[in-house]
């Protein structure tokens, strides 16, 4: 751990990984958790949904998910101040969050997952789309897009989910 990236060597990692809701956050970050536990050491992966579920947070309008926001990087950063590496992965499309990240978070890798609007509701690979039809981020929620995220992951929906976690975890070898 010898790059940039890595500020504070008895911190742990915060490996955010955002995207569109059905865009392949979810399924990416569990299956690279194994590997980053191997090469980092402990880790936690968690996503918004869950932590969501956990302190019963159901409002969904744009004030109440940057609320979500400020809680879920307090606890990233609690998280990783314990020297646990933390993969977040939650649509989190809000250029202040991620700002406040790169300030406030030693071990910072913003990771995101690059889906197509159009070919998500195609393939229908999210619930929430087909049974909320309001307070959708990427749809009636201005989605804030990352301007320069440590690493994009392009899901097409012509890879498999290993072939993207594969693709993940050598962009993460490379970068520390």
């Amino acid at each position: 751990m010898s790059n940039k990236i890595i500020q504070n060597k008895k911190k742990g990692i915060l490996f955010w990984v955002s995207g569109l809701s059905g865009s392949g956050k979810t399924a990416i970050a569990r299956k690279i958790k194994k590997r980053v536990i191997d090469l980092f050491g402990p880790s936690i992966e968690l996503s918004g949904d869950y932590f969501r579920k956990i302190f019963k947070l159901n409002k969904y309008d744009k004030i109440s998910r940057n609320k979500n926001l400020w809680y879920y990087q307090q606890f990233s950063r609690i998280i990783t101040d314990q020297n646990i590496n933390l993969i977040f992965n939650l649509i989190g499309m809000v250029e202040k969050a991620r700002d406040w990240n790169r300030k406030n978070i030693d071990n910072y890798i913003e990771i995101y997952i690059k889906a197509d609007i159009k070919k998500i509701l195609k393939k229908k690979k999210k619930r929430t789309y087909l049974k909320f039809k309001k307070n959708i981020v990427g749809l009636d929620i201005k989605a804030e897009f990352p301007k320069k995220p440590h690493i994009v992951i392009e899901n097409n929906f012509n890879k498999s989910i290993d072939q993207l976690s594969d693709e993940l975890i050598s962009k993460i070898k490379k970068l520390i």
